[in-house]
């Protein structure tokens, strides 16, 4: 049974197509720069071999879907004869409100729902509705789609975490609340966890950290606590976005400034975080490499970065009333050892200690307990794969 999984962005449209009752990825890629003069659509295949192409007249999703028919089933890139090989389609939406508490079979009600959710992410749920419009267009009716939210895996969180302690009102005319992202992520490695350790009990702290960052408490497979709020920016400190800060400081910013509210939102999600305070970029070995070179802000970058995690570690072990189990995951979590290193350097004081030697040599994709012997809590670098769940959600939905 094979599942397209679709992600897409803004000028972006990713894929993968995977055999679901064996778990085996058949082909990823993604095609890029939609609608500007010339795109480019990269796949690899399960066998290694790899295409690409450069395609002019990429004016939008639908064309970028088009492309990605054309490479999948002809006769050289391809691994299917034709789409009537694809039994579902899953599709990341990040934002699913308060309504969408768990994957939704999509039609034209739950389109219109995900289209009235836009005010709570406008980056990211109009490009999602631009990959289901484009899904549709090409397949019509005859092939069913699935919607799996980020923040569906939050609306267990209990409501002394999710509200903010600004006038009860917002909520209720706004939806102002906290959602969390990356759920689907966070979601996965806790599974995994279960399955390689046997343990469906466990206190769960998940550290997805790349580009976007954040730290969720699960216990037992349920989340009861997480970084990010009303949008992806909240929580610790990320490659571009600020993270959690004093509201004064917008405010004064803006004021001194003269910034509107489209502009300190610019300076708050593309210009802060790791790029602003190093003044280096937004990608963490740029930064590292600055940083062994001596550069002080890039090292102070970093030491922000740590301390914040660490913070919200430690926080999370007080949700949990305790903890059995932290998980590094995303690029960063999953590829960047010293900052693991750094990271639980910080919490040894609650027992927790890593064997170095595992930890340098858990990078690029391999599932590894780096704690040492001694340490009184394990810890895991396990590597995310937010398709093969999407997938999985998929298929429990449907068959």
């Amino acid at each position: 049974m094979n599942i397209l999984v679709l992600n897409s962005g803004s000028s972006s449209l990713k894929y993968k197509l995977i055999e679901i009752k064996t778990e085996k990825t058949i082909a990823t890629g993604i095609c890029e720069k939609i609608g500007e003069p010339e795109s480019l659509i990269r796949q690899e295949n399960f066998d290694g071999k790899k295409f690409f192409k450069n395609i002019s007249g990429i004016n939008n999703h639908t064309d970028a879907f088009k492309c990605i028919q054309m490479f999948l089933t002809n006769p050289k890139s391809g691994v299917i004869k034709s789409f009537d090989e694809i039994s579902a389609v899953g599709h990341r939406v990040v934002h699913g409100g308060e309504n969408f508490k768990k994957p939704a079979l999509i039609n034209d009600a739950v389109i219109s729902e995900i289209e009235s959710l836009i005010p709570l992410a406008p980056l990211h749920n109009p490009a999602h509705l631009s990959g289901i419009l484009a899904c549709k267009e090409i397949f019509g009716d005859t092939i069913p789609q699935v919607a799996v939210f980020d923040t569906s895996f939050y609306s267990s969180l209990p409501k002394k975490s999710y509200m903010f302690p600004i006038p009860y009102k917002y909520y209720e005319k706004y939806h102002i609340r906290k959602y969390g992202f990356h759920g689907t992520s966070h979601k996965y490695v806790s599974k995994r966890y279960e399955i390689l350790t046997k343990n469906h009990d466990a206190k769960i702290i998940s550290c997805h950290l790349g580009n976007g960052s954040s730290i969720t408490a699960i216990h037992a497979g349920v989340a009861v606590e997480t970084s990010m709020g009303l949008s992806p920016l909240g929580g610790v400190m990320m490659g571009t976005r600020s993270g959690s800060i004093d509201p004064s400081v917008v405010l004064r910013i803006a004021q001194h400034e003269n910034m509107t509210v489209p502009e300190m939102s610019d300076l708050l999600n593309n210009e802060s975080g790791l790029f602003g305070v190093s003044g280096v970029g937004s990608d963490d070995r740029e930064i590292l490499k600055a940083e062994q070179n001596g550069n002080p802000r890039a090292k102070l970058a970093h030491e922000m970065m740590i301390y914040q995690i660490s913070q919200f570690i430690g926080a999370y072990t007080v949700v949990l009333q305790g903890c059995n189990v932290i998980i590094f995951t995303g690029g960063i979590g999953e590829n960047q050892w010293i900052h693991r290193k750094n990271i639980c350097k910080n919490l040894e004081f609650i027992g927790v200690y890593i064997d170095d030697r595992l930890n340098e040599s858990a990078v690029f994709g391999e599932e590894t307990k780096i704690s040492s012997m001694d340490s009184k809590i394990e810890v895991w670098v396990i590597p995310t794969n937010e398709e093969m769940e999407i997938a999985q959600e998929t298929m429990n939905l449907l068959f």
